[in-house]
This record gives C-alpha cells, structure tokens and sequence, in this order.
C-alpha cells in the first residue's frame, strides 16, 4: 500500500475540520455562550493573577511584568492541545462504550483520525487572550522585536505546546488499560496552572518535579528565557524544542501502543 503523505492528511484534515464547524456553528447559542464562558474563565484566571501579585514589585528576581509575560505565554503555548487535541477527553467515553471501534478500521492513521475529529474553537479566545497579555507585557519589559526573535519565539512556542500535548495524550491513553482514568487526565489538566510561575519561585523538590517528572516548566519557563533573559539561557532552554519533540513522539508511541490493544467494549 503507498503510504499517505503530508498532503493527504491535510487535505483529510480540512475536509474533517469544515464538517465539525458546520456542525457546531448549527448550534450558535451553545456555541456564544460556550465561547463566551470560556472568555470569562481566562479572565477570571487573569484577575486572581493580577489580585496575587500585583503588589509585589519582584518575586524571586522575577517582575510583574515578567510574571505576566510567563503568563501569556502559558495560555498561547496550551491553545493547540485545546484546539486540536480535545477529543482526548472523550477517549475513556468512547473505548467503554465500544464507539472507539469505528476508528480502528479506517485506511488512515488511528491518532490522526481520532484527534482531528474535534476542533475546540473556544481555544482561540484563549489564544487571543494570552496574545494580548504577552504584546502588553512585551512593551512594559521593553524587549527587543526583530524577525529572529519572532522566529525563535513561534518555535519555542509551538515545541512548548507539544509539551503539554505529549502529557494529555499519555494521560487519556491510560484508558486503555485503567477504567477510571478520568481522575489521571484531570490531574495532569490541572498541573498546567503550575506551568505559568517560574520554577525558581517553589522549592527543590518541586523544581526537580516540575522539570523532570511532570515537566510542566517546559511549557512556559524554560522556553520563555529565550525571550526574557537571553543572556543568560540555561541548556535546558535550548534543548526544549528537542525536549517537546521527544515527549510528543513517546507519547504518541503510547497512544498507539494502547490503541492496539483495544478489543471492544470494556477492554
């Protein structure tokens, strides 16, 4: 069998995406006040921000500003796995109920098809939202804007966003051998409200964590330092892309690996 290229999939991918659209936009209600709620729920993240240390002028060697900068990098960097990935949630749901079947017999890659299923436009009001905290931020630190700085910037956020991707995906494939496996995505959903503080600010332990174990510093942290204090990067900093890319690539690998051992309902 030929094997499907790059142009295949996309061409698969818009056909998929124009369909789940149509379907939400026939629904308009649900899909304002959806969007509309998840507006307010960035907002509302944004004023506890705000509340928590706004009246602090460093914390840890780190300004507000610079707090905020992290910030918005945070919610850019976890629009994709919003977007693109959101059918994840729905995996345990789906391989209880014998629905996941349906996946396993078509000619195109199982992953592929699975996750491009589900478009989450709410995500771009998150992007949005974390757009305009990085620009405003952007200005108050007074950093530099080139074309280099622009590059290094969307690379590090898209290897940053494969971060939390890589970590989803782990934790939605454990359905595959775990029934309650609602509580391991939740757990890992709600770790990414750590990814918008630096490390340095919690003590060893949790740094050591954070890093190597649940490395949720790689979502906003390390990869902002590029940006932020580019002269005085750490190695980890600059390995982060390749960092992403494993993580994605492993978590894939276990996506499949369970998706393989599926054999029907309860499996």
């Amino acid at each position: 069998m030929k094997r499907k290229g790059f142009g295949f999939y996309l061409r698969i991918y818009i056909k998929i995406l124009t369909q789940d659209l149509k379907s939400k936009m026939s629904y308009r209600a649900d899909f304002i006040i959806s969007t509309i709620g998840m507006i307010f729920t960035n907002i509302a993240g944004f004023v506890s921000f705000w509340i928590l240390f706004r009246n602090f002028p460093s914390i840890n060697g780190w300004s507000y500003h610079e707090m905020l900068f992290l910030y918005g990098f945070s919610l850019i960097s976890l629009t994709p796995v919003q977007c693109f990935f959101d059918n994840n949630w729905s995996l345990r749901i789906n391989v209880y109920n014998g629905d996941f079947i349906k996946y396993c017999f078509r000619p195109i890659n199982l992953f592929f098809y699975y996750q491009s299923e589900v478009f989450d436009v709410k995500g771009l009001g998150q992007f949005a939202f974390g757009l305009g905290t990085l620009i405003y931020s952007w200005g108050k630190i007074g950093l530099d804007f080139t074309p280099l700085i622009l590059l290094k910037m969307i690379v590090f956020l898209i290897t940053a966003s494969l971060i939390m991707i890589a970590l989803q995906n782990a934790a939605a494939a454990t359905c595959f051998w775990i029934q309650n496996s609602f509580y391991v995505m939740d757990l890992v959903f709600k770790f990414k409200d750590y990814a918008r503080y630096p490390i340095t600010i919690f003590t060893p332990v949790f740094r050591f964590v954070f890093t190597f174990i649940m490395p949720i510093a790689f979502i906003a942290y390390y990869p902002s330092l590029v940006i932020l204090r580019p002269d005085d990067v750490p190695i980890l900093s600059w390995l982060s892309p390749l960092i992403g890319c494993a993580f994605f690539w492993l978590s894939y690998k276990f996506w499949m690996f369970g998706a393989s051992r599926y054999n029907g309902t309860g499996s």
